[in-house]
């Protein structure tokens, strides 16, 4: 049996392989990116936000199914981790329109990875209906 070392994880077999104080931090920084972007809407928002600043309305069209309730609530969520600034312009009448900051790039390989798994994983699924 090989192990291969993957830094405070080792791979022994198919068996990732790490102290307590490890599967702890682990465990931790699982919970708190679940934290920040749990539910289903928050990735979705940043993935609309991608490319242009939205308005409200704009970003209810492009996220389907949200509320207006729950999207000014994401979004105020969504500002206060610092994934979104929020402009306000004193025009008649007022125009807010929403923005992905700098710090929400980190996000992008989260996206992506998620992105990657999601396709592999109904493929999975789609293929094993349709030789049942």
């Amino acid at each position: 049996m090989s192990t291969v070392s993957q830094g405070p994880i080792s791979l022994t077999g198919d068996k990732f392989v790490h102290s307590a104080t490890e599967c702890n931090q682990n465990l931790q920084g699982v919970q708190d990116a679940l934290y920040v972007l749990n539910g289903k809407w928050k990735l979705p928002i940043i993935i609309a936000l991608t490319g242009s600043p939205k308005r409200f309305r704009e970003l209810q069209r492009v996220v389907t199914g949200i509320t207006a309730k729950v999207l000014s609530k994401e979004l105020k969520e969504l500002e206060l981790n610092e994934f979104v600034t929020r402009h306000v312009y004193t025009t008649t009448p007022v125009a807010i329109e929403y923005e992905l900051t700098e710090y929400s790039q980190t996000l992008n390989p989260v996206i992506q990875a998620l992105r990657n798994w999601g396709i592999q994983h109904r493929e999975r699924i789609i293929g094993q209906h349709k030789t049942v």
